[in-house]
């Protein structure tokens, strides 16, 4: 159980993928012009962290280490098809409007990082809620970013017609292009270093990846689980 909650508060907290470690910035940036499209692109993404992360867990052992990038891949690929099937289907308007970035969940870096650095090297179930809490903490950052972006841009919330402002607001229709994303971004992350929350810019505070796993002595981090681990093998086969 505390490895479960471990899981889930290092996805929407420590490791945030949006905030924290700054990963997905493509759709981040691309789709976030609206709060649903952020929802939608969150949990179709959420959907397919926690479906490939199981099955990699499950097939760990029987994966060859020379071709598990490629066996990643195609487990990823096939459970995008089945998540834009169901889109195509049920919620069309949504699917039309995410276009060309739901295929490319196939490929986005956060999927494929915690199948190489957590569900390759963890059993199912703690691979399931590590790709339950990255992906609801990818979701929470798009939706804040579409939720601020659409209440300036368009002057409306999820999408609903009723005015959230007063009359003699005017919208400022930059914040629906790509420059307002990275601006609300830009915002975000100042506003998590003012108030030394995690973020990809506070590492005076130990919180961000630094990159270099060698001397780096956070014990809870996953990529540092996951570099000790590579050593550790490496020095086996010697």
């Amino acid at each position: 159980m505390k490895n479960i909650t471990e899981r889930l508060y290092n996805g929407l907290f420590k490791e945030n993928p949006t905030f924290v470690l700054m990963l997905g910035m493509c759709p981040t940036l691309a789709v976030t012009s609206s709060a649903l499209n952020g929802i939608g692109m969150g949990l179709s993404t959420t959907a397919v962290l926690i479906m490939s992360n199981l099955m990699i867990s499950l097939l760990r052992n029987f994966i060859p280490q020379k071709v598990r990038m490629p066996a990643y891949i195609v487990i990823v690929a096939s459970f995008v098809t089945v998540v834009q099937l169901l889109m195509q289907a049920y919620v069309r308007s949504l699917y039309d409007t995410l276009g060309i970035y739901i295929p490319l969940i196939v490929v986005n870096c956060i999927i494929l990082g915690r199948a190489e650095s957590y569900a390759s090297k963890n059993p199912p179930l703690s691979s399931l809620f590590d790709g339950l809490g990255m992906g609801l903490g990818f979701t929470i950052g798009l939706t804040l970013i579409g939720i601020f972006r659409e209440l300036l841009g368009s002057g409306t919330f999820l999408g609903m017609n009723i005015p959230v402002f007063t009359d003699n607001f005017t919208t400022v229709s930059i914040m629906v292009l790509a420059p307002g994303a990275f601006f609300v971004l830009a915002c975000l992350t100042a506003l998590q270093s003012k108030f030394k929350a995690p973020s990809a810019t506070n590492r005076k505070n130990g919180f961000a990846c630094s990159g270099n796993c060698h001397s780096c002595k956070d014990s809870g981090c996953s990529i540092q689980k996951s570099f000790q681990s590579d050593l550790t093998e490496k020095e086996a086969a010697k």
